[in-house]
């Protein structure tokens, strides 16, 4: 089969062609293998290894149409990363530091049920 530069040249649904052409090759090789029929095993690894080149080649076209379809898109979103003026940050800052307050009082209530249930059983530790 083709290098991966040779694969690279061409088009997906040639891909795609050369991939089920070897899928069907591998399913053959191993038929042959199956029943005795074939002088050189070595040609089944090699088939994977021709379909698994296949895949990649696919896969690097998947990851660069990914990588341009982000790229895009954060250029397009680029003038709102800075946005200061953001109302949601400034509550949720609020938000937090009455949170911490009351997780606070929480912990003091509980400390102090504790001790007066202690004194109310007569334990002295």
């Amino acid at each position: 089969m083709a290098k991966a530069a040779t694969l690279r040249t061409l088009s997906d649904d040639q891909l795609f062609d050369e991939l089920d052409s070897a899928k069907k090759e591998l399913f053959n090789l191993r038929f042959a293998f199956a029943t005795g029929q074939l002088d050189n095993s070595a040609q089944v690894a090699a088939t994977k290894r021709d379909i698994a080149r296949i895949h990649t080649v696919l896969r690097e076209r998947e990851i660069a149409a990914a990588d341009l379809q982000a790229g895009a898109s954060e250029r397009s979103t680029a003038g709102l990363a800075g946005a200061s003026d953001d109302p949601v940050q400034g509550s949720a800052a609020v938000s937090a530091d009455a949170s911490r307050g009351s997780t606070a009082d929480l912990a003091g209530a509980s400390q102090g049920s504790s001790a007066s249930s202690a004194a109310s059983t007569g334990d002295q530790s």
